[in-house]
């Protein structure tokens, strides 16, 4: 089985559309820094850092340093498929951090995004 070429994207790639996205619909670039140090355990210092050394999405979460436990709360559906039901332990941190900036973009309260 081939792994999905998202997991060899680099993130600081697509770091600039979670930020567009979030800035359209009046969001900051800091609520989407804090929604990825949440999920992954991040500072915002390594966080920094992965994005300028072009971390791809598979070692961006193999090596995260900590994912909050709380990520098991995020549900629904993005791009057709509920996060919930995804097996493949990647994708579905992919997927976790695309429904955190769906919800940032339509105007979710950072308590409710960040599962408080």
């Amino acid at each position: 089985m081939t792994k999905h070429r998202i997991y060899s994207v680099n993130v600081a790639s697509v770091y600039p559309h979670y930020v567009a996205k979030a800035e359209k619909k009046g969001r900051t670039k800091a609520e989407v820094d804090e929604i990825i140090r949440w999920l992954t355990g991040h500072s915002q210092q390594s966080l920094d850092d992965q994005l300028a050394e072009k971390t791809n999405f598979e070692d961006f979460f193999a090596q995260a340093p900590r994912m909050n436990p709380s990520r098991s709360l995020i549900t629904g559906v993005i791009c057709g498929v509920r996060v919930e039901e995804i097996q493949e332990t990647t994708m579905r941190e992919i997927r976790y951090l695309d429904k955190l900036i769906d919800e940032l973009a339509k105007g979710k309260a950072m308590e409710k995004i960040l599962r408080k």
